[in-house]
């Protein structure tokens, strides 16, 4: 997929480094350590990292990050402020995922400049694909914050490239204590957001830190690179896409069974003291529990084991019986995720997400609700919100302590939803069993699905109500996962898009008042032309395309409607017999239309203003309509 020039760099050879080859996963990797045969990850090496820190001292969340910040600051880079967690930028997923997210599409394609170059920041970041496995892995979490540097690279300007990124890293990890032979660079193809290239994953004690993405390649369908199944083909920018995940950083300097542990261990006493359980992480029998859960977690998918076979691996391993170990680590395993859970929450509320039924908001609503099970489970008596504002105090936004109040309403709100939802559920759930019970079936997954998400009915729930009438059900121990999965991305149009080679130069951005223009014609397709170059506006963000005219030789052709596809531009005409290839145009914009638009856009924007200034800080744009006559939002 990539050669070994795309890694084989200065700074490894002359940092001493080799190129092997892990005798178990066939991966290459980068070592300073002639003995290694793997390559460091999991599960071709262990966690060896718990019990015995990385790093020379412990740290906690906030000095991490300051001294990541700092040591990026020291060297050149600008520090910017965070992102929201929600990605209202985007037009394809809901929840910010990563630091590169903040600047997809526009500035990694080169259409708008970055906020600062090169930068540095710490981005929280949610990603529910994994929601059962959190509490239970001793590694899983729904909200992480990914510290980063980005460099925006371009063929006229060159900051720095590979070289220095690993150099960068590695002094980083050296500053920090580590020991120059433990850790690994393993290569390993990146790809996401519709841009891709060669990465290297940094591995130390089993413990992915970091990953160093350098990205130059975007997706263009029948690219001749091909990476996980998509194709893609050279930018003209190349930009250095880094993620340094914060919570492991700090749990590689502490070393704790459990990354819970070693991120909230206030917060955790907190809860486990709340529902009565005993946390003694003092005792070394009851600590390795935990450890070892850990460490087999970390060895094996958890998606091709069911929570039955693990506690079993786990019992075995560690000289238990599985009813202990179950008595032991359950009530914990519930304790992490609602610590976990509670933090989730106040970055999607305090960022302006409303919970409900569609979007975002629909995935709100399925943290909240499973947060509420699981404290209906540990016997936890106290309003959500009280564990929420722990969570935001301890987390020092000003902003999300003013709008408080309105978070506070809105959890209190959700609780009242949910029971109610629990009392109507329960009736329909019996009634649903019983049909599939007279058939001697057990309610399928698809049906659970349904349940939870048309009804808002808990799987476990469910499965109460279907027992107390004799049926069962089939519930997967990843089901919530399943259900977020469904729910995290946009769903896409299902237009087809237009293939076409060459570029359509967006003019209207840095001219956004010049209404005639020249091009050529790059092709035709269905009674559209492509032009080299546009003032034409493509319908998006709510606005309706731009009309106007092309020119040529005494003819005019109508524009009836614009659309961008891909990086392409697409001028619907009302006619187009007279044009072909490589004519030359000129194109006459609409401006009564352009400027009619521009006043409605001006116009939500002021509606959307007053809006947050009278009714509170939480209310934020879902969508919006301009015309020539009229707006919405």
């Amino acid at each position: 997929m990539f050669s070994e020039d795309e890694y084989r760099l200065d700074f490894f050879v002359d940092e001493g480094f080799q190129r092997k080859k892990c005798e178990k996963c066939g991966k290459f990797f980068w070592t300073r350590d002639g003995a290694r045969k793997t390559c460091g990850d999991p599960p071709c090496d262990p966690y060896t990292f718990i019990g015995s820190p990385i790093f020379k001292r412990e740290h906690s969340l906030d000095e991490m990050r300051e001294h990541y910040l700092n040591f990026f600051q020291s060297r050149g880079h600008t520090r910017i402020k965070r992102y929201p967690v929600v990605a209202r930028w985007r037009d394809d997923i809901y929840l910010t995922i990563a630091s590169i997210a903040d600047f997809q599409p526009f500035v990694t394609a080169g259409l708008v400049p970055p906020p600062a170059n090169p930068l540095t920041v710490s981005q929280p970041c949610i990603r529910l694909d994994d929601l059962d496995s959190v509490g239970r892995s001793g590694r899983h979490l729904t909200t992480f914050e990914m510290m980063a540097h980005h460099v925006f690279n371009t063929r006229e300007k060159e900051y720095y490239w590979k070289d220095r990124t690993v150099q960068l890293c590695d002094e980083l990890l050296v500053g920090l204590g580590m020991d120059p032979l433990a850790v690994t660079y393993k290569e390993n193809p990146w790809a996401g957001g519709g841009n891709a290239g060669p990465s290297v994953e940094v591995m130390i004690g089993g413990l992915e830190l970091a990953t160093l993405v350098f990205m130059d390649l975007k997706a263009v369908p029948g690219g001749s690179v091909e990476i996980k199944g998509e194709h893609y083909e050279k930018m003209n920018n190349y930009i250095v896409d880094t993620g340094y995940g914060l919570e492991r950083f700090v749990w590689a300097s502490k070393g704790s069974p459990t990354i819970y542990d070693a991120i909230f261990p206030d917060l955790v006493r907190k809860v486990a003291d709340l529902a009565g359980v005993e946390h003694n992480l003092n005792d070394p029998e009851y600590a390795e529990i935990f450890a070892q859960n850990a460490r087999l977690a970390g060895m094996v998918d958890l998606d091709e084991y069911s929570m039955k076979d693990l506690r079993a691996m786990i019992a075995k391993r560690v000289g238990v019986s599985p009813e202990k170990l179950e008595k032991t680590i359950e009530p914990m395993e519930r304790i992490y995720a609602v610590v976990d859970h509670t933090r989730c929450l106040a970055y999607m509320l305090g960022d302006g997400i409303i919970p409900s039924n569609v979007k975002a908001g629909y995935l709100a609503r399925l943290v909240i609700r499973r947060t509420l099970r699981l404290m209906k489970e540990l016997g936890l008596s106290l309003p959500l919100e009280e564990l929420v504002q722990m969570q935001i105090t301890r987390l020092d936004y000003s902003d999300w302590q003013e709008k408080f109040v309105t978070i506070k309403e809105i959890l209190e709100q959700e609780e009242q939803k949910y029971g109610e939802t629990l009392e109507k559920g329960k009736r329909l759930v019996k009634k649903t069993a019983e049909s599939y019970r007279k058939k001697n079936q057990a309610i399928p997954l698809k049906e659970m699905i349904s349940l939870y998400d048309t009804h808002g009915i808990p799987p476990e729930i469910a499965r109460e109500s279907a027992e107390e009438v004799g049926a069962t059900v089939e519930l997967p121990d990843n089901f919530y996962s399943l259900v977020a999965k469904k729910h995290i991305k946009a769903e896409e149009d299902g237009a087809p898009k237009i293939v076409i080679p060459g570029k359509t130069e967006l003019m209207f951005y840095e001219h956004p008042f010049d209404g005639v223009f020249e091009a050529e014609v790059l092709d035709t397709v269905d009674g559209s032309v492509i032009l080299d170059r546009t003032l034409l506006y493509p319908e998006g963000g709510g606005q309706p395309a731009d009309h106007g005219t092309l020119e040529k030789a005494g003819l005019v052709f109508v524009v009836l409607d614009v659309q961008k596809s891909g990086d392409v531009v697409l001028h619907k005409l009302e006619k187009i017999d007279g044009l072909q290839k490589g004519d030359r145009v000129t194109g006459k914009v609409d401006m009564r239309r352009r400027l009619a638009h521009a006043r409605h856009h001006t116009a939500t924007h002021l509606v959307h203003d007053s809006a947050k200034r009278v009714l509170g800080k939480h209310i934020w744009q879902a969508g919006a309509q301009k015309s020539e006559d009229r707006a919405r939002l």
